[in-house]
């Protein structure tokens, strides 16, 4: 596939800053939104080609009500264009609270003496994932603070451990990583112990504003941080995760940013992130912030669409800090993952008595707190097609051997099929009588539109009969 950068003030280079916060602003200020040219970059997206920054920016401006809906819309047909009605599921575990920094908006802060500071032993790692497992769960990311105790070496360990507990039917087939920014030496590493995504958000691009809330720890060079996901690309991990936390700083620039943080990937090493998050500030421990930029729910829903248009073939991933009914709506323009049956605090998955959120022992608060179960009977409801699918990342599809199957279309060949698979394993193994019933529906019904399609179904239906009869982990 082929790329076409637009020229940006900084030069991209590797593992070097290219966040020019004037550049960023010139275009915002400055980028006007006619609704001809909206509609044009709407089309533009629907042909499935990134946008530029200007391009971006008109949508950022486009605030009227009608462009507004336009822009959801035009969001829609894309997500159903490139990812069909598949929404992937996971699970974060923390394995550690332990941190070295000083994050002023941060219920894991140094400072934070409240926090009950805890890191899982081996033990209660195995207990943790076979909750996740007894409850059908098999992608998980692993979240650590950022602390000494927490090297290159401790992660993989875990991330090891992680894949060897199987339970009953249960198993983890692909281990995502949410933690510190490592020099090359230390990503290789992590790679090494077979990881799926490493994610490292930026937190804000707007450096001033870093410093604001970045008082202290390695955290606090904002450029180590905003170049850390280079150093991955160096060691090899060419799927990447970048967010930002919006309600530190305007929600415009961060969007922006974001795109120009993918510009930077494709110039450099000619692949995009393979996922952009978005975490929106939600109660923490003694919260510090300034109210200026908070986001609203019709702020939110707004970037997201911007965002799926923008970046067409990037997963956006949505979590629980969202409540069940903002997760909904944007489910439908633009998110692509989404967590299920979350609990963020230390050990509580596998302990069951323990239902109440503490702050002092969690990083953020979560507003959904559905089942794994209740979360994938809704989707199903609504004709959504849950998938636990890991294939991509066993079969090697990822980083630019992945944008090479995405970009012509040819990824719902797979994922569709193999998401069917996984939904199909779920219903089997581990989901209520009811949500059975609607999932073995929602199965007819995707299979009919692929032979609708021209899509030969035959192996695909003899795959869900071994499913049935018990064979497992059957993918493309």
């Amino acid at each position: 596939m082929k790329f076409y950068p637009e020229k940006c003030k900084i030069e991209d280079k590797r593992m070097q800053p290219f966040i020019d916060p004037d550049e960023i602003w010139d275009y915002i200020k400055n980028t006007k939104a006619d609704p001809e040219y909206v509609r044009s970059i709407i089309a533009k997206s629907l042909n499935k080609e990134r946008l530029t920054l200007k391009e971006t920016a008109a949508l950022i401006n486009a605030d009227t009500p009608e462009l507004i809906e336009e822009i959801k819309e035009g969001a829609r047909q894309l997500k159903e264009k490139v990812y069909g009605n598949r929404i992937v599921l996971f699970a974060p575990l923390y394995i550690g609270n332990k941190c070295s920094n000083n994050c002023s908006y941060c219920g894991f802060r140094s400072t934070n003496t409240d926090a009950i500071r805890k890191t899982l032993d081996d033990q209660e790692i195995i207990r943790e994932v076979e909750a996740l497992e007894d409850n059908g769960h098999k992608r998980l990311i692993l979240v650590y603070g950022e602390h000494r105790d927490y090297s290159a070496e401790y992660i993989a360990h875990t991330v090891k451990l992680t894949y060897k507990v199987k339970k009953g039917p249960g198993e983890i087939r692909r281990v995502n990583i949410n933690a510190a920014p490592f020099d090359i030496d230390g990503f290789r590493t992590i790679k090494d112990a077979g990881i799926g995504t490493y994610q490292v958000f930026q937190e804000t691009y707007h450096e001033d504003t870093y410093k604001k809330y970045h008082l202290g720890g390695k955290k606090a060079d904002y450029n180590w941080r905003v170049t850390s996901l280079d150093r991955a690309q160096e060691a090899g991990i060419d799927d990447v995760g970048i967010g930002a936390l919006f309600g530190l700083y305007d929600w415009r620039f961060e969007v922006m940013a974001l795109v120009r943080h993918t510009n930077h990937f494709e110039a450099i090493y000619n692949v995009g992130p393979h996922t952009i998050s978005f975490p929106r500030i939600k109660d923490a421990a003694g919260l510090n912030l300034d109210p200026k930029y908070e986001v609203s729910d019709e702020e939110f829903t707004r970037l997201i669409a911007i965002l799926r248009l923008a970046v067409p073939y990037t997963g956006l991933i949505l979590t629980a800090r969202e409540t069940p009914a903002v997760r909904d709506e944007v489910i439908s323009f633009g998110v692509s993952q989404i967590d299920g049956g979350t609990k963020l605090e230390l050990g509580s998955y596998s302990d069951s008595l323990n239902e109440e959120q503490d702050l002092n022992k969690e990083q953020f608060h979560i507003a959904d707190s559905r089942s794994l179960n209740e979360v994938i009977d809704e989707l199903l409801q609504k004709n959504f097609l849950p998938s636990f699918c890991t294939a991509c990342y066993r079969k090697g599809r990822t980083g630019e051997h992945f944008m090479e199957f995405s970009v012509p279309g040819f990824i719902k060949r797979f994922c569709t099929p193999n998401a069917i698979l996984t939904l199909a394993e779920y219903l089997m193994d581990y989901a209520q009588d009811d949500t059975k019933d609607k999932g073995w529906q929602n199965i007819e019904n995707e299979l009919k539109g692929l032979e609708d399609g021209g899509y030969d179904t035959k192996d695909l239906r003899e795959r869900i009969e071994k499913v049935k009869q018990g064979e497992r982990d059957l993918y493309y």
